[in-house]
């Protein structure tokens, strides 16, 4: 076992410039702190990970692991062709929410509707990142452009304050086949704010998972059940 400690002010450094421009649209506050580019780590770690690293699991700390997380690995052989990021669906009717504008433009729309058919946009606790594939993806790497960013944000009236979460949820609602959906049971998120703020009669189309939990994500300081 290595392990590779990596300085957070160096990371930074490389990091500002390739997200400075995404960050007005999808951090909190206003304006764009510098310190704020690391909630932006997973959009470009293919551009300041050495080469020789091709694969890496990004995870949050408020996670609970009930089985081994090797066996996350497994899931970067079930990507489809043209995906390089694995993502599990986010878990509450946020990007219903944020979304609002463009659902009531597009009242056919997809994007927002809980699953299995909606979109309902990601969740950025537990990411697989496939950083060669990343790396060679000419759609990817255009997306994280300026004019691209502000182009989608325009499209979708999208202002967000997630970070890295918010960008890939406003890319999946334009180019899903850039990610490979991992099951519930891999980031079973269990923040319930949603449901008391506005959403009670359609939170549980979101919020159901069915399966075994491998992870759970302790999100908005939710409890953890015990074992």
């Amino acid at each position: 076992c290595q392990v590779i400690v990596h300085d957070v002010k160096e990371l930074t450094e490389k990091l500002f410039p390739i997200v400075e421009a995404m960050q007005k649209h999808f951090s909190a506050g206003s304006g764009t702190y510098y310190s704020d580019s690391i909630f932006f780590l997973s959009v470009a770690m293919h551009r300041i990970m050495p080469k020789e690293i091709t694969q890496i699991i990004q995870v949050d700390l408020d996670l609970k692991y009930k089985t081994n997380i090797r066996d996350l690995f497994d899931e970067f052989d079930n990507f489809p062709q043209g995906a390089v990021i694995g993502i599990a669906r986010e878990m509450q009717p946020v990007y219903r929410h944020t979304f609002w504008q463009y659902r009531r433009e597009n009242p056919q729309t997809k994007v927002g509707e809980p699953p299995p058919d909606g979109l309902p946009g990601f969740n950025s606790g537990v990411l697989l990142l496939n950083l060669e594939a990343m790396r060679q993806s000419k759609l990817y790497n255009q997306l994280l452009e300026p004019t691209m960013v502000q182009k989608l944000t325009e499209k979708y009236h999208f202002k967000g304050h997630l970070g890295d979460q918010d960008f890939f949820t406003m890319v999946g609602m334009e180019h899903p086949e850039l990610f490979h959906v991992l099951d519930c049971t891999w980031n079973r998120q269990l923040c319930t704010w949603w449901r008391d703020h506005g959403y009670s009669d359609v939170f549980d189309q979101y919020f159901h998972c069915e399966g075994e939990v491998r992870i759970y994500h302790g999100n908005c300081n939710t409890p953890i059940p015990e074992d």
